[in-house]
């Protein structure tokens, strides 16, 4: 089971490298064939795991939504790793991997999604709010809850992955068709009930109000706070399900090293946001909120009950977390370093004859004493 997770893990760190350190890759494959221990062999695994995301996070980490992109990909294939290693259904592993490419599909379809919500205002808001307000009156029921719509067969829930996107439209634009937005979603979410979801939502509003605590935004805030106590009161009794539920926990009685990949897997999830906070400061209120959503999602997962995003079954979360990241800046970050950032690179610029110069004659200097590296 050991030597199937680092396999796994190994093929993994070779797809999320960037295109010319592939060779590395293949590399990282033929050594892991032969380390004989099975424990030797996952801990190498992670660690090819670890290097193969350092080079992929410095070489997206100007572009926010690439940077999200791939922390998805690394996530959810940290989950379909455990999960394979744990025994679970091969449907399990399909529907999350068809999440995962369905997703980022969607991702590349709607990349003006911006511009079309520019387009419709907060009506598109409006309408997907009432989606999740359909849900919580006409979905599928189970155990008190009401939170499920039926698709082919394979349940999804709508707040899941509606939600990150509308707290993050709401960020954007601040409309009073958004605020509507907001509120039919907080009640629908009471109704549902959904703790999860409705304390994300809080989450999200709260980080929105300590950044900018105008009116609208405090309604917001006090809705999403009002949806979500009303959850607290009313029980929730859904019991844990294998591979969604509780896997922060049981990945660790799988193996120490899982429990840890587990780990490492929800923590991508929060990246983006902390990359972008730190090098984007014309939008730290968007990014902000991004990293605040997805948080509360993360610790309900491990207080109740709830679908772990990503590293769990569940196509609903793959969806949303692919889905929200369109609400993030489409711009590379270095372009977004205000006018005092602006100002230094243009400074630079003007530099860059001499710089290059001086370069040029630093390497000649250098040649003699130059040796490649054997790898």
């Amino acid at each position: 089971m050991r030597r199937r997770l680092a396999e796994t893990i190994v093929r993994l760190a070779a797809i999320i490298l960037p295109a010319r350190l592939r060779g590395w890759g293949r590399a990282m494959a033929g050594e892991l064939a032969a380390i004989e221990r099975p424990g030797a062999a996952l801990a190498f695994a992670l660690g090819c795991l670890a290097g193969a995301l350092r080079q992929t996070l410095s070489f997206h980490l100007r572009h926010p939504r690439r940077l999200a992109a791939s922390c998805a990909i690394g996530a959810t294939g940290l989950g379909l790793a455990y999960m394979n290693a744990a025994g679970a259904p091969l449907s399990y592993l399909a529907i999350n991997a068809a999440a995962l490419a369905i997703g980022l599909l969607a991702v590349g379809v709607l990349t003006e999604a911006g511009r079309l919500w520019r387009i419709g205002g907060g009506a598109l808001g409006v309408a997907l709010a009432c989606l999740i307000l359909l849900t919580s009156l006409f979905g599928v029921s189970a155990d008190g809850a009401t939170r499920w719509i039926s698709a082919g067969g394979i349940l999804l829930q709508p707040g899941l992955f509606l939600v990150p996107i509308l707290a993050l439209g709401f960020a954007r634009a601040r409309d009073p068709a958004s605020l509507l937005a907001i509120l039919i979603a907080a009640l629908a979410l009471a109704l549902q009930p959904d703790r999860a979801m409705a304390g994300a939502l809080a989450a999200g509003m709260a980080a929105l109000a300590l950044a900018r605590p105008d009116r609208d935004v405090l309604v917001a805030l006090g809705a999403a706070l009002a949806g979500f106590a009303a959850t607290l009161v009313r029980t929730d009794a859904s019991p844990a399900t294998p591979f969604v539920d509780q896997i922060f926990y049981s990945s660790f009685l799988l193996h120490p090293l899982a429990g840890v990949a587990i780990l490492a897997g929800a923590a991508l999830m929060l990246v983006p946001a902390i990359a972008g906070y730190m090098r984007d400061p014309d939008h730290r209120t968007v990014h902000a909120m991004f990293g605040a959503v997805w948080l509360a999602v993360i610790l309900a997962a491990a207080l109740g009950n709830y679908p772990t995003p990503l590293v769990g079954y569940g196509g609903s979360a793959i969806l949303g977390y692919l889905i929200s990241l369109l609400g993030l800046p489409p711009r590379p970050l270095a372009r977004s370093i205000g006018r005092d950032g602006a100002a230094a690179q243009s400074e630079s610029e003007e530099q860059q004859p001499n710089l290059r110069a001086g370069r040029i004659r630093q390497a000649k200097a250098a040649a003699p004493h130059f040796r490649p590296s054997a790898g």
